[in-house]
């Protein structure tokens, strides 16, 4: 099986938006993944750490990316394919709710 990482985006008032059973489905759904195995969370704050040329760690407080909508979620699924990965994160809140899901195949590394 091939492992993916998911990136929900999403905003409160996209969330707000949604008919309240559509929403109460889509977190069924989440705890049938995390029930079934899927490694999920919410994000919270980040910060971007450097290490350039090993000369010393520096941290700065904040996202380095920029997206439309906020980062609302992370997960880890296995899946027999991204056909099948998408077809799991389809109906997960930050779809359902406005907002959108990235599906990204970990590869092995090097």
């Amino acid at each position: 099986m091939a492992r993916f990482v998911t990136i929900g985006y999403g905003s409160r008032e996209g969330y707000d938006r949604t008919d309240p059973a559509l929403r109460d489905a889509a977190h069924a759904h989440d705890d049938r993944l995390r029930a079934a195995g899927v490694e999920m969370g919410v994000a919270g704050s980040p910060v971007q750490v450097r290490n350039h040329d090993s000369a010393g760690v520096r941290v700065q407080r904040g996202p380095f990316l920029s997206a439309a909508l906020p980062v609302a979620g992370f997960s880890v699924l296995e899946a027999d394919s991204l056909e099948e990965a998408v077809q799991l994160v389809s109906a997960s809140p930050c779809a359902v709710a406005h907002g959108v899901v990235e599906v990204w195949p970990l590869q092995e590394s090097p």
